[in-house]
């Protein structure tokens, strides 16, 4: 993959930014299955918004940021909005689960 440093043209920088977006919505999707994943060890809405991780999070990547040369408060932006959704996909998965009890249910 070309650097944008040595892009020559407006359209050579364009079809960079969208392979690095192919790149990012692959890595989403990887994410989004791991997020589906953990599902299966939350139960209640406390183990899904699980706050401590959340802030343990953030942290990390904005030190993840900053080691890139990316702005901080941008990134976690970012990760606030992905996280929150992410969260409000958990929730009403964790809200649409059968009961114990409805699960034996015919």
């Amino acid at each position: 993959m070309k650097s944008p440093h040595d892009c020559q043209s407006i359209d050579e920088v364009r079809h960079l930014i969208d392979d690095i977006d192919r790149q990012i919505i692959t890595a989403l999707g990887l994410r989004f299955e791991c997020v589906q994943a953990i599902m299966r060890f939350k139960q209640t809405e406390e183990e899904v918004r699980a706050p401590q991780r959340y802030q343990a999070v953030l942290a990390q990547r904005r030190i993840w940021a900053q080691e890139m040369g990316l702005p901080p408060d941008l990134v976690e932006e970012m990760y606030r909005l992905l996280i929150e959704r992410f969260i409000d996909y958990e929730l009403k998965t964790l809200a649409d689960a059968p009961t114990p009890n409805e699960a034996g249910r015919p």
